[in-house]
């Protein structure tokens, strides 16, 4: 079985192309993660450092959410049209020009507008990987060779989360700016032999005019979504106040709004963005429902154990790293393992599975935390650690399985659309709930007695998430097996 395992592994690397394709594509992934994690842990830092409160600098994170989340899929359409290669190797070259732009400036303002232009890259990278692994990968590999980046992504996090906190803990926050220019430049040189593959087919979409009303439609839609679920108001950062509820409802309305919009332009434009007709493919909708559901567990863990740490057990923001180092080991391997196991088997449940132990690690820990040592936290963390680093390659290899080879550019952005959804609303929903436990001005009493608030908030937002991932199970269990599609190349993307 082993021998198996590892030679199954190794045939992914059995041409040169591949293996360009899985070195630039696993370089890339570092670096994009590596770029959207230090943002997080700095922010305090940065505040100190500009002298400016914690809801001017958080608008470093909201500016590329809203860059990453609303183009996306549009720049994996634009890959339909211009190549996937180019329009992932033209987002490195942005992503390392707006790091080193980072590293040196010396005013808050061009901080956020650099972090504007590295989601823009970040968008044209991560648009378009799925489809350039799509090309070089069958059907019945992609499960292993989703695996390889995502390795490659957890590699990265856990060298951050090692080397960052203790450069912000002696205020270094420059340096980690410029290690990204280095690790660019190392993506964008082994990325440079994928612009030169040829044989890619065309796909369906790539003919006729860009459908710049819908793509429009799209933009906005999606950035009102997003800062519908921020804090951009004044008053106390709540959604239940009345200057809150005075932001946040009109501009979850106006969201839904632009969506209805965008929906009626698509349905009638004869080159739509997204093609409507494939959502109706239950198959597919349902894989990608998942995993905006997964991806907000995902950002409800990020939201919620630092939380936890620094208000549940009073410990420096440096601990957080602890506990979440089962989450990042157990993601040096285990990915290659459920892809391979998904690639060779194609068990029906195992997606399933996998959220229910998420789930049962969530509802685990909820239980634990008030009355355990901080130091046994990593080992109630285990199994979300093993459900989210089963089910992230095998369910990626899915919703891009759903559809034929023709429509990757439509399979690939709508996976890193949903995944940015899930990230939007997990953490929406996570603060959401804290606020609705914890009252104002906790932060203004002992240690002693704003604990028990903290751990009140903690465990009723695990709880939401818990609900939310076995919801998404349930959508898991009625899905069908993806069909393995014969696929040919018909033509080259240039």
């Amino acid at each position: 079985m082993i021998t198996k395992f590892f030679g199954e592994i190794q045939s992914l690397f059995n041409t040169r192309q591949r293996r360009e394709v899985l070195v630039a594509l696993t370089a890339a992934y570092m670096v994009v993660q590596l770029q959207s994690l230090p943002i997080a842990l700095a922010l305090p830092t940065l505040a100190e450092y500009f002298s400016t409160g914690i809801d001017d600098v958080a608008l470093l994170v909201v500016i590329y959410l809203l860059m990453l989340g609303s183009l996306v899929l549009l720049m994996a359409r634009l890959g339909d049209r211009l190549g996937h290669a180019k329009v992932f190797f033209t987002g490195l070259v942005i992503t390392t020009v707006g790091a080193l732009g980072l590293s040196v400036t010396q005013d808050l303002w061009q901080m956020v507008a650099l972090r504007g232009i590295t989601g823009v890259g970040a968008a044209m990278v991560t648009g378009n990987a799925n489809a350039l692994l799509a090309v070089e990968f069958t059907p019945d590999e992609r499960g292993r060779a989703f695996a390889i980046p995502i390795v490659g992504a957890r590699f990265g996090t856990l060298t951050g989360l090692a080397i960052f906190g203790l450069l912000l803990h002696f205020g270094l926050w420059r340096l980690i700016f410029a290690t990204f220019v280095p690790l660019g430049i190392v993506a964008i040189l082994v990325s440079i032999p994928i612009l030169r593959h040829t044989g890619q087919p065309k796909t369906a979409e790539a003919q006729g005019p860009i459908d710049w009303s819908g793509a429009t439609l799209l933009f906005l839609g999606a950035v009102a979504f997003i800062l519908a679920g921020n804090h951009l108001h004044v008053g106390e950062e709540s959604y239940t106040s009345p200057e809150a509820l005075a932001y946040h409802i009109p501009m979850h309305a106006l969201s839904l709004l632009l969506l209805g919009a965008f929906i009626v332009v698509e349905r009638r434009v004869a080159n739509p963005v997204v093609n409507i007709g494939h959502f109706k493919d239950w198959n597919f909708s349902l894989s990608l429902l998942s995993n905006v559901i997964f991806h907000g567990s995902m950002l409800g863990t990020l939201t919620l154990v630092p939380i936890l740490v620094e208000e549940g057990f009073d410990k420096s923001p440096i601990f957080v790293t602890y506990v979440l180092v089962p989450m990042q080991s157990l993601g040096l391997f285990l990915p290659a393992i459920a892809g391979w196991v998904y690639d060779r088997y194609r068990p029906r449940y195992l997606r399933m599975w996998s959220l229910i132990l998420i789930a049962g690690g969530f509802m685990l820990l909820s239980m634990a935390a008030p009355s355990v040592s901080f130091w046994w936290l990593p080992l109630f963390m285990l199994p979300i650690a093993i459900g989210t680093n089963t089910f992230n390659p095998i369910n990626n290899a899915h919703v891009i399985n759903s559809l034929s080879l023709e429509h990757r550019g439509m399979a690939s952005g709508m996976l890193e659309t949903s995944r940015e959804m899930g990230h939007a609303l997990g953490g929406t929903a996570a603060a959401a709930v804290l606020g609705l436990v914890i009252p104002a001005g906790v932060e203004a009493l002992p240690f002693i007695d704003s604990r028990g608030f903290f751990l009140e908030g903690f465990q009723l937002s695990a709880m939401t998430v818990v609900a939310a991932l076995l919801v998404g199970a349930l959508l898991v269990y009625f899905q069908q097996a993806t069909r393995i599609k014969i696929e040919t190349i018909t033509g080259s993307d240039g």
